[in-house]
């Protein structure tokens, strides 16, 4: 995993099925509290094997629904340490979830969308896939537009992701975008964008 990784962050070589069904004793009593056990999020992030991190992303998984606006701070402070594809695609989904269920979360997803940090922007741009009829479609494309022109692999193919996503629900609206705005878009955005068309 470490090379697959990089060579960014140790392992300790735990298969992702061990590590989940090592864990779900510990989730089972972390769901019986009420709230969120940050100081455990907190202690698998401080751990220097990537494993516990993804004990803690799978955690903030398992309790989402508890999870409100003013716990995005502290979303945000774990996408801005150990920052890598791998916790941001966990971080946008989790994210994505309190917004949807509370809206004034989507002018934080704006502000992280023109964020000089771009793991930031990569989880504005994805933060809506998987929600089909649910997706805002004016904020998708105010965020992805606000990121045209990056030469961030991580932005561009986030942006054809969010697109390909949405093309399962609604191909002629994001048809009508990438043709709309082809010029604008990196070829990575527009292949993986036109994937189902």
């Amino acid at each position: 995993m470490s090379s697959y990784m990089r060579g960014r962050f140790a392992f300790l070589g735990i298969p992702r099925p061990a590590l989940r069904a090592a864990a779900k004793p510990v989730f089972t009593e972390l769901r019986a509290q009420s709230g969120v056990d940050w100081d455990f999020v907190d202690a698998c992030w401080d751990a220097d094997e990537r494993e516990y991190q993804y004990v803690a992303l799978d955690y903030l998984v398992a309790v989402r629904g508890r999870l409100s606006a003013a716990d995005v701070p502290r979303l945000r402070a774990l996408a801005q340490s150990k920052a890598w594809w791998d916790s941001i695609d966990v971080l946008d989904k989790v994210a994505g979830d309190i917004a949807l269920r509370d809206p004034s979360v989507n002018d934080v997803l704006r502000a992280w969308a023109r964020d000089e940090d771009f793991w930031l922007r990569r989880i504005a741009i994805d933060h809506q896939r998987g929600r089909k009829t649910h997706t805002d479609t004016e904020l998708l494309a105010e965020i992805i537009e606000a990121n045209f022109g990056s030469s961030e692999f991580f932005i561009n193919k986030a942006i054809g992701w969010a697109l390909r996503d949405y093309s399962k629900t609604n191909p002629d609206w994001v048809g009508a975008f990438v043709d709309a705005h082809r010029a604008e878009m990196a070829p990575l955005s527009v292949r993986e964008a036109s994937k189902y068309l």
